[in-house]
């Protein structure tokens, strides 16, 4: 495998990170866990339950260290998910996210479920606008107006 990196971007390969100063292209000529920098969500970006399966999922991919404890986070946020949504299609990418990995297929599962993030975001807001279609913005404004 090849991996083609820009000057400054960093590649995690089992568990070290690594950047390069120039452009540059690493051939993998074992099999190793990576993944490329724009892979990788930073924790303040865990705001919805797909995206924090999707952070346990990089974890085991990026630390070997902590594999077995991410991943057993992830599955058990996976059945969490399972058990909370009904979306059909959502359903079947999270069968496909759990099928990736109990095949240790750790970068298939994060593929997928960035496709799914779409999906996630709009049965959220068409929930937040079915609940309460002004309490995103009001409050917000009222408390501006009464200062």
């Amino acid at each position: 495998m090849r991996l083609h990196l820009k000057a400054g971007e960093k590649v995690f390969i089992n568990g070290a990170v690594l950047s390069f100063e120039q452009k540059t292209s690493v051939k993998l000529l074992n099999d190793a866990s990576f993944l490329l920098e724009a892979y990788v969500m930073q924790p303040e970006d865990t705001t919805t339950p797909l995206r924090q399966l999707y952070f346990y999922i990089q974890t085991a991919l990026i630390d070997p260290k902590t594999e077995m404890d991410s991943l057993q986070r992830a599955l058990l946020m996976l059945a969490s998910i399972h058990m909370a949504i009904e979306n059909t299609e959502l359903l079947e990418g999270l069968a496909t996210v759990e099928a990736q990995i109990k095949k240790k297929r750790y970068f298939d599962a994060l593929r997928t479920l960035k496709k799914l993030f779409e999906i996630e975001m709009a049965i959220w807001s068409e929930k937040q606008d079915d609940d309460q279609p002004e309490t995103v913005v009001m409050p917000f404004a009222r408390a501006v107006g009464e200062n």
